[in-house]
């Protein structure tokens, strides 16, 4: 995560715990300076971030305004792989197991994970809530020798607040995101309508050697997540 990442994720938090209430300016630019202690360009970045996340307006000359505390739909930064429960933890998450097993991996699970064929993986298949609403179904694949004693007591809470508490740190992820066709799946617990549109968010997570510690593709109700992009000049 950059600078201006963490920053964001600081001010972020702020809003949303209503420490910078709705309709109030943010503190200037220069005391984000004084207190992250970088520039104002990363401050700039940060504070642009929030712009796109509909979370702040900045207006020349008359500051940054507060525009939301909690936003309609969720929206997350396409690079972020930090896990549901992290990035909505002001609301109610709750996740349903619907298959929790250890297999050998298939042959696209072993070229994802970079693994061999006799290295068994967790296989885990959660329909997750938020607010108690059915929001996703996450299908999941991770070597079982990265994440050891993985229960079901775990994938039903936050597997990636476990990975963090085991000392594990993430170097990034490959993300693909796709619009596809409900499956039978997706009807059944998603609620969803044989037209409406799923996105399917495919993705490998990397550890800081660069091994894989997750395979996922995640089955996402269209009208209720959103991925944003922020493309800014360095």
């Amino acid at each position: 995560m950059t600078k201006y990442e963490k920053i964001a994720a600081v001010i972020r938090e702020r809003i949303m715990s209503g420490e910078y209430p709705e309709n109030t300016l943010l503190p200037n630019q220069t005391d984000f300076v004084k207190e992250f202690n970088v520039s104002r360009m990363t401050i700039n970045k940060a504070i642009n971030l929030l712009m796109m996340e509909g979370l702040v307006y900045s207006q020349r000359g008359a500051g940054t305004y507060v525009l939301h505390s909690e936003p309609d739909r969720s929206s997350t930064l396409a690079t972020d792989y930090s896990g549901l429960t992290k990035a909505m933890k002001n609301r109610n998450i709750r996740s349903t197991a619907l298959l929790f097993n250890v297999n050998f991996p298939s042959e696209t699970v072993q070229e994802k994970l970079k693994i061999e064929a006799h290295m068994p993986v967790y296989e885990i298949i959660r329909l997750r809530f938020v607010d108690e609403e059915p929001f996703v179904i996450e299908h999941t694949f991770m070597p079982t020798d990265l994440v050891p004693n993985l229960t079901t007591g775990i994938i039903e809470q936050s597997i990636y607040s476990y990975l963090e508490e085991l000392g594990i740190e993430f170097a990034g992820a490959h993300r693909s995101i796709r619009a596809d066709k409900p499956s039978e799946l997706d009807m059944k617990h998603l609620e969803c309508l044989p037209d409406d549109p799923v996105l399917e968010v495919e993705q490998v997570v990397y550890l800081k050697n660069s091994r894989p510690i997750e395979y996922s593709k995640s089955r996402n109700r269209y009208d209720k997540k959103e991925y944003t992009v922020l493309d800014v000049i360095h």
